[in-house]
């Protein structure tokens, strides 16, 4: 039922003017900040769990180790 009213909606941002391009690149940044800054601080949370929490989430202490040793930006 929500798809007919999505219609309007998706039509009426393929009508909004173009963003300029300093504005788009500043956007792509702001969400990539955003992203690094997630990974960073979810990698070192990551570091405090014991092996019981890891394990309840499903990973080992060397695929915490593995990840954590990972560079913010690296995905």
């Amino acid at each position: 039922m929500a798809q007919p009213a999505l219609k309007p909606a998706l039509s009426l941002l393929d009508a909004a003017p173009t963003v300029p391009a300093l504005a788009g690149v500043a956007v792509r940044f702001a969400a990539a900040l955003t992203k690094w800054g997630q990974r960073h601080s979810t990698r070192n949370e990551l570091r405090h769990l014991s092996d019981y929490q890891l394990y309840d989430i499903g990973i080992d202490r060397e695929a915490a180790r593995a990840e954590i040793e990972k560079r913010f930006w690296q995905g």
